[in-house]
C-alpha cells in the first residue's frame, strides 16, 4: 500500500495560477510562493465584497481516538467529490502545526487519495504564517520584559505578567521557565512559560480578524499584565501594535493550494480545538463563500470541542450560518469507545460497535440541538464489515440523522459521491441554526451551558483561583464574551479515560483567563496543558530526506 507522501508525490499538480482561475481569482490578486502555492491579496476581498455567499458546510467528528478518524481526509474528499459532480466547491481548512507533525500525528493535509498538495510544504513551513505568529507573540514578550527593565513606567507587576512566550513545537521542558537570569543587564528575573504557537492569542486573533484594521484593533486589546494595583495593561499601552501588525501583514492573507484532483483549497490558520477555538480563519472561510457556491470547512477534534467553538465563537463573531454538518466516525473508533483493545479492532464485533455508538449519539444530539440535521459518514476501512456498517446506518437514521458511507481515502473523489449527494440535499433544506447559548448572563452560566448541554455533565465545580478570575474578568466588563473551553479531546468529560458517553460526571474548572483581543474567555478544565510534549517515540524519529525526497510524513 502506498503512503500518503508517495501518493502526493505522484500528483500532477497544476500551476497555482490555473487553480486561481478556476475560482475567479485574478493574476494580480495572487502573491506567488513558488509554482504551487500562493497568497490571496486584499484586492480580491474588495472586488468580491458584494458577491452572493455560497453555502457553508461544516465537517466535525466524534471524540477522536489514538487511531485517527480522518476528518480532514473527509473534508478534502467531500470537496473533490462535489467538484467531480460539477459543483463550484471550495475547501477551507487549517494549517498544520510543526508540533504534531514531528510529535504523534505526522502529516495533516488529508490522506490517501484525498489530500491537499504540495503535501510536504503544507506540513512543514508552508508560507511562514505560523512562524510570523511566533515572532509576533515573542516580540510582545520581549517588549514587556524590556519595559519592566527600562524603568517600568506602566507600573507592571512582574508577578502578574500573563502574556507567555510561544514556539511551534511540542516541548514540555518549556512549560515552566525563569527568564532574566544572569547579570544586571540581562533583565528582571521572573517566572514565565511557553505555549505552542497555535494556542497563542495571536493565532486566535489572526483567525478571527476580518481585515487589517480589525487585526490591529484586536492586537491592541490584548491584556498582557496587571499593575501593582491590579489594573490591566494592554499591548496598545506598550506602543507595539504597529510592529505586531507588520510581522503579520502577510500571514493575514489566506493561502491557496489544491487537492490531488486540482480542487481549490484555502489553508489558513491552525488553532487546536482542545486548547484554542480550533477553526481556520474567518477571512479564508468568507473568501471561500464568495468564490464558491459551497464552502467545505472543518473544526478540530470532536463536535464537543471544534464544532461547539465554531458555532459559539466563530459563527457568532463572523455572522456565519451553517447549511449542513457532517459528523465523521469510523467502525474502529466506535469499537474503541466500546472498550475493544487495539489488537482486536480489525475483527467484526457488533456488540462493541453497539456499545460505542453512545458517543456518536451524543454528537448527533448536539448538532440537532443547534437546529441542523447532521449527516453521519463512516470513513470506511477495508476491515469494516457490511453488518457493522448496516448497524451504524440504522442507528443514525433512527436518531434523526442522515447517513452516508465515505471511501475517499481509497477512491478519492469517486468515494465521496454518496456523501456529497446527502450534503447537497441538506443544503437545500431550511434549518433553524443557532448557538448553544446566548451571551446574556455571567461566565458561569455559559460554562454550565456548554458543560451540561454539549458534554452531558451534571454540574461544574471551580477551583478558588478560577472563581477569583471570573470575578475579576466580569468586573472588567468582559462577562458578555463567549467562552472557549480547553478540555481533553478524547472524552466528552474532562477525564481522557472516560470513553463512550460518560454519565454522572462534573467538569472541573482550574483556570480562567481573558483573551480580550480574540474576544473570548479561556476556561481550562481537568489537566489540560497549552504546551504538548513529545511521545516516547516521536514521528520525528522516522522523518528523513534523501536525494531531495522526504519520507516519513505519512
Amino acid at each position: 500500500m502506498k503512503t500518503d507522501i508517495q501518493i502526493a508525490n505522484e500528483c500532477n499538480m497544476l500551476p497555482i495560477t490555473e487553480i486561481a482561475k478556476k475560482v475567479g481569482i485574478l493574476d494580480d490578486e495572487l502573491e506567488l510562493y513558488g509554482k504551487y502555492k500562493a497568497k490571496i491579496g486584499d484586492d480580491a476581498f474588495k472586488r468580491l465584497e458584494n458577491e452572493k455567499d455560497g453555502k457553508l458546510i461544516l465537517v466535525t467528528a466524534i471524540n477522536p481516538t489514538p487511531y485517527g478518524e480522518g476528518k480532514t481526509t473527509v473534508t478534502v474528499g467531500l470537496g473533490q467529490a462535489m467538484c467531480k459532480m460539477g459543483k463550484n466547491a471550495v475547501i477551507a481548512v487549517r494549517e498544520p502545526s510543526l508540533g504534531p507533525v514531528f510529535g504523534v500525528k505526522g502529516g495533516a493535509a488529508g490522506g490517501g487519495y484525498a489530500q491537499v498538495v504540495p503535501m510536504e510544504d503544507i506540513n512543514l513551513h508552508f508560507t511562514g504564517d505560523i512562524h510570523a505568529m511566533t515572532a509576533a507573540n515573542n516580540l510582545l514578550s520581549a517588549v514587556i520584559d524590556n519595559h519592566i527593565f527600562q524603568g517600568n513606567a506602566l507600573n507592571i507587576d512582574p508577578r502578574r505578567v500573563v502574556w507567555t512566550r510561544a514556539v511551534d513545537m511540542n516541548d514540555r521542558a518549556l512549560r515552566n521557565v525563569v527568564v532574566g537570569l544572569g547579570s544586571t543587564v540581562d533583565g528582571i528575573p521572573r517566572q514565565d512559560s511557553f505555549k505552542i504557537t497555535v494556542a497563542s492569542e495571536i493565532m486566535a486573533i489572526l483567525c478571527l480578524a476580518e481585515n487589517m484594521d480589525d487585526l490591529k484593533d484586536r492586537l491592541g486589546k490584548i491584556i498582557v499584565a496587571y499593575t501593582y494595583d491590579g489594573k490591566p495593561v494592554t499591548a496598545s499601552q506598550l506602543d507595539v501594535v504597529g510592529s505586531l501588525a507588520v510581522l503579520l501583514k502577510d500571514a493575514i492573507k489566506p493561502n491557496l493550494a489544491q487537492t490531488l484532483d486540482n480542487t481549490p483549497c484555502l489553508i489558513h490558520g491552525g488553532p487546536f480545538a482542545n486548547i484554542a477555538h480550533g477553526c481556520n480563519s474567518v477571512r479564508a472561510t468568507k473568501l471561500a463563500l464568495k468564490l464558491g457556491d459551497y464552502c467545505i470547512t472543518e473544526a478540530g477534534f470532536g463536535a464537543d470541542l471544534g464544532a461547539e467553538k465554531f458555532i459559539d465563537i466563530k459563527c457568532r463573531q463572523a455572522n456565519l450560518n451553517i447549511s449542513a454538518v457532517v459528523i465523521v466516525a469510523t467502525i474502529r473508533s466506535l469499537k474503541y469507545n466500546g472498550h475493544v483493545k487495539k489488537e482486536d479492532l480489525q475483527s467484526e464485533n457488533l456488540t462493541a460497535v453497539k456499545e460505542g455508538l453512545c458517543n456518536l449519539e451524543k454528537h448527533i444530539e448536539n448538532i440537532l440541538e443547534c437546529g441542523v440535521t447532521p449527516v453521519v459518514t463512516l470513513n470506511r476501512f477495508h476491515t469494516d464489515t457490511d453488518a457493522e456498517i448496516a448497524l451504524v446506518k440504522e442507528f443514525c437514521e433512527n436518531r434523526g440523522a442522515e447517513f452516508a458511507l465515505c471511501e475517499v481515502f481509497a477512491k478519492g473523489a469517486e468515494g465521496g459521491i454518496a456523501l456529497a449527494e446527502k450534503v447537497l440535499e441538506l443544503c437545500e433544506k431550511p434549518n433553524n441554526f443557532h448557538q448553544f447559548y446566548t451571551l446574556e448572563g455571567g461566565l458561569k452560566d455559559k460554562i454550565k451551558a456548554v458543560a451540561t448541554k454539549v458534554y452531558g455533565a451534571d454540574d461544574v465545580k471551580y477551583d478558588m483561583a478560577a472563581l477569583k478570575s471570573i470575578d475579576i474578568i466580569e468586573s472588567m466588563g468582559y462577562g458578555n464574551l463567549p467562552v472557549c473551553i480547553a478540555k481533553t479531546q478524547y472524552s466528552l468529560s474532562d477525564n481522557a479515560g472516560l470513553l463512550g458517553r460518560p454519565k454522572g460526571f462534573t467538569i472541573s474548572v482550574k483556570q480562567v483567563d481573558i483573551s480580550a483581543g480574540a474576544g473570548f474567555v479561556v476556561v481550562k478544565t481537568g489537566n489540560i496543558m497549552t504546551m504538548p510534549g513529545l511521545p516516547k517515540v516521536p514521528a520525528a524519529n522516522n522523518i528523513d530526506i534523501n536525494n531531495g525526497e522526504i519520507t516519513g510524513l505519512f
